[in-house]
């Protein structure tokens, strides 16, 4: 008999973190690895948010406190709701977590059974077919293709919705593509959704502020009303808001999931970080001054990575609409071999020649579910990005 769970079994450890752990032993070797693996803003937390949290430290705001949130935080996320989307909730329809993550698999802990399906388009973010699993559901993957930017068309929804389809999780601006889509192809996909009434859609918005080029965030909810009733809109201060350690999520939708999701929440790991709270009040309710300009730096940085990644013979770099990520295709260099001796069959050789022989941490695609590709974030500096980016070129044209 094993002493661990049979559930374990069915899960892997993040790529994402495994990838970001080797960089950072082979810095601490000595090694000068530049690290374009971890999803997060080098940028500072704002130093109004800060400023709120040392305030709410000072205050005694320190206790425990309801398991799913504060009540001036859920009226902050309802405040937020409205004013961004349109979309009216009520506190005890809003429910906060230990980042979104949690908020999403508090979620699925509380509404899969054995044989239920979770529709996921690939590439996906690490997370969710593992969550589904954990949970005991079945993640069907609708891959997409670099050929519509990697954005779900409403023919692949459709061919992929089933009787047993409980959830669609959807992603825009996403992760690992930065692919957002527009109000006409979100539409095309809510009009599938509203023919199976039995589907619901859990909407992981957490890169929503992070769109350029004119691109119009918009989410479906917003975008068709008529499945407000079964949609959870889930979102965090991370990405947008610097605030990736501050481990703050939340999730707004119907009170009966709401409540369930509690349930779990309060049987696992209860409140979150209660000075974190204070601090994301201020953050969803305070100035959005800063967005702009990070935006500003985020599209010199985009352009830089996919102009000098374009260069490259065998890569092809769509341009994203937002978050902070591009995900080239390798197709063309399948099949090479490096100058150590390594045959590249897969995007994970690749990523692991690239990381061993050129000192560029990326994560291959097999990890998001769509090869042959690699993720490359360019949440870091200019200076690192361009020298990363000068690397991944000599690497690639060393490939015999």
């Amino acid at each position: 008999m094993s002493f661990l769970s049979e559930t374990l079994s069915r899960v892997k450890p993040s790529p994402t973190i495994a990838m970001t752990a080797k960089a950072a032993e082979l810095k601490a070797a000595g090694r000068d690895v530049i690290g374009l693996s971890a999803g997060e803003p080098d940028f500072d937390t704002p130093q109004n948010i800060k400023d709120a949290a040392v305030a709410a430290i000072a205050a005694g705001k320190t206790k425990y406190t309801a398991p799913d949130g504060i009540a001036e935080l859920k009226q902050a996320v309802c405040a937020k709701m409205k004013r961004d989307h349109g979309l009216d909730y009520t506190p005890a329809q809003v429910s906060v977590g230990t980042g979104g993550k949690q908020t999403l698999y508090n979620a699925l802990m509380a509404t899969l059974n054995d044989g239920d399906e979770v529709v996921i388009p690939a590439p996906y973010w690490v997370s969710y077919p593992d969550m589904v699993l954990l949970a005991g559901g079945t993640p069907v993957i609708a891959e997409t293709s670099l050929q519509t930017n990697f954005k779900l068309t409403a023919d692949q929804l459709e061919a992929a919705i089933t009787p047993n389809t409980k959830w669609f999780i959807f992603n825009s601006p996403s992760n690992p593509t930065g692919a957002g889509y527009s109000r006409e192809e979100l539409k095309a996909l809510t009009d599938v959704l509203l023919r199976h009434p039995h589907v619901w859609v859990m909407t992981d918005d957490m890169y929503e502020h992070l769109a350029y080029d004119g691109f119009e965030f918009c989410t479906p909810a917003q975008v068709e009303p008529q499945l407000y009733d079964r949609t959870l809109t889930c979102n965090g201060v991370s990405k947008a808001y610097a605030m990736t350690g501050w481990r703050i999520g939340y999730a707004a939708g119907p009170e009966k999931l709401i409540a369930a999701m509690r349930k779990v929440q309060s049987q696992s790991t209860s409140n979150p970080c209660s000075v974190s709270q204070w601090a994301a009040v201020e953050a969803l309710n305070g100035t959005q001054d800063f967005l702009a300009p990070n935006n500003e730096m985020f599209v010199r940085r985009r352009d830089l990575v996919v102009s000098m990644l374009n260069e490259i013979d065998g890569i092809s770099c769509p341009t994203p609409e937002g978050a902070f990520y591009v995900y080239p295709s390798i197709a063309g260099l399948i099949g090479k071999t490096t100058p150590a001796g390594k045959v590249i069959e897969t995007d994970e050789d690749f990523a692991t020649a690239l990381l061993e022989e050129a000192d560029v941490a990326v994560v291959f695609g097999a990890a998001f579910g769509l090869s042959p590709n690699f993720r490359v974030s360019y949440a870091t500096s200019d200076a690192a990005l361009e020298e990363a980016c000068r690397r991944i070129q000599t690497f690639c044209a060393a490939l015999a």
